[in-house]
């Protein structure tokens, strides 16, 4: 047999009386064996990274708004400290609901929220939706006379239109 021989039968090798073909074969089968089993725990790796990235997709989806509802616990407890030390005194009832609607709006724009009022701003149709028309006395045309409603941005992004009147041109 010559070395060049591109079938050569490694177990008849004359100059191979120890069967070194055979440990040749054997090698390499295990080395087979060997890469086999590497892939198959790779395989296993990646499926159990993957199950447990899906796991924390899931619970930063359960608790994205954790931080938020924290932040709304004390404006809560000052709801129902303010309910239930009112009694029959309006005063003390309006005192607590402006102390509570102030700490609302802190954490709302503690969480990116701001609220919208363009009142006496050009009519801006990204941001405002024009409710109905008056006649410009006083105003400059175009621009909001009156808001029916605020409207709100999160992060720069309409939350909300405000509602609003605007002045006829």
């Amino acid at each position: 047999m010559s070395q060049n021989d591109p079938n050569p039968d490694l177990s008849l090798d004359p100059q191979d009386p120890a069967g070194a073909g055979l440990s040749e074969v054997e090698a390499l089968r295990a080395e087979l064996t060997r890469l086999r089993e590497d892939s198959l725990r790779e395989r296993a790796e990646l499926d159990n990274q993957r199950k447990r990235v899906a796991r924390d997709i899931d619970m930063a989806r359960k608790f994205a708004n954790e931080r938020l509802l924290g932040d709304l616990l004390p404006v809560i407890d000052s709801l129902e400290a303010g309910l239930a030390a009112a009694g029959g005194d309006a005063s003390a009832l309006r005192q607590g609901m402006e102390l509570t609607l102030r700490q609302l709006l802190k954490v709302a724009g503690d969480n990116g929220l701001v609220a919208v009022d363009p009142t006496g701003q050009p009519f801006n149709p990204e941001h405002h939706q024009a409710m109905s028309v008056v006649p410009a006395a006083g105003v400059a045309p175009n621009h909001v006379v009156q808001v029916y409603q605020k409207g709100w941005l999160l992060n720069e992004r309409l939350l909300r239109p405000a509602l609003v009147v605007v002045a006829q041109d």
